[in-house]
């Protein structure tokens, strides 16, 4: 299963100060460890902190980061098993961070598993040059830049001046995550019947993105809402 991490980094082009505009942004609360690696342009120096390099099947839960044959991978999913007879093991579903496959493997109860050396760095999204996206941390203004091909279609979501979570794995960046909730204006949008309420319809709308999402038919133009990027779901319209 192992693989090679796509995304890279790229030169990014003359500094250009960040958009410092505040928005409605959440993230999950999941903690991450914090694990050493090479430092690359565009990513400061940390500090030491604990390093766990592996623990017990036993102790695998959702969420966990954990390598196997040479590749990151995220536990999505997990059942201890303890059959009558013969020897319990660990079922888990697995999602790997580079290819984005997901696979069950099953591992024997208490056996060893390594954990993957992968750490989160928050970095706001300042402006797009050309095919390239650029993000900046904000304490030090060094710029990383990551092609439109490692973005995919989180671009849709993707707004200047936007915190965002970048997964680091052995120097390489092979993952990014936007906030779970963001917050768009509506650009286009059908106009609203009289009498419309909340257990009204629906319809299409766009965002200032470019995304489009279902939502209820009082919804106006120039309106912002809060949209779950998980699903890509209307939540609710945004409080001024």
């Amino acid at each position: 299963m192992a693989a090679i991490a796509r995304f890279k980094l790229y030169p990014c082009p003359s500094f250009r100060p960040p958009s410092l505009s505040s928005s409605s942004l959440s993230f999950s609360s999941k903690q991450s460890s914090f694990l050493p690696i090479k430092n690359l342009p565009g990513t400061p120096r940390r500090t030491t902190s604990l390093k766990i390099f592996a623990y017990s099947s036993n102790d695998i839960k959702v969420g966990s980061n954990i390598e196997v044959d040479g590749a990151p991978w995220k536990v999505i999913e997990f059942l201890h098993v303890k059959p009558g007879k013969g020897a319990a093991y660990v079922r888990t579903t697995l999602r790997n961070y580079v290819t984005g496959n997901s696979v069950e493997k099953t591992f024997r109860a208490g056996s060893k598993v390594e954990v993957a050396d992968i750490y989160k760095e928050t970095k706001q999204y300042t402006y797009k040059d050309g095919s390239q996206y650029v993000f900046m941390d904000l304490s030090t203004y060094e710029e990383l830049c990551l092609n439109e091909a490692d973005v995919g279609d989180k671009t849709k979501w993707l707004k200047e001046g936007m915190d965002c979570n970048l997964l680091f794995w052995k120097g390489k960046v092979i993952d990014f995550e936007v906030p779970i909730t963001v917050k768009l204006k509506v650009v286009d949008v059908d106009p609203g019947l009289r009498g419309d309420t909340v257990q009204g319809g629906s319809k299409p709308a766009t965002l200032e993105t470019g995304a489009i999402v279902t939502v209820p038919l009082f919804v106006e133009r120039g309106q912002e809402i809060l949209v779950d990027t998980r699903s890509g779901q209307y939540m609710s319209r945004a409080q001024n």
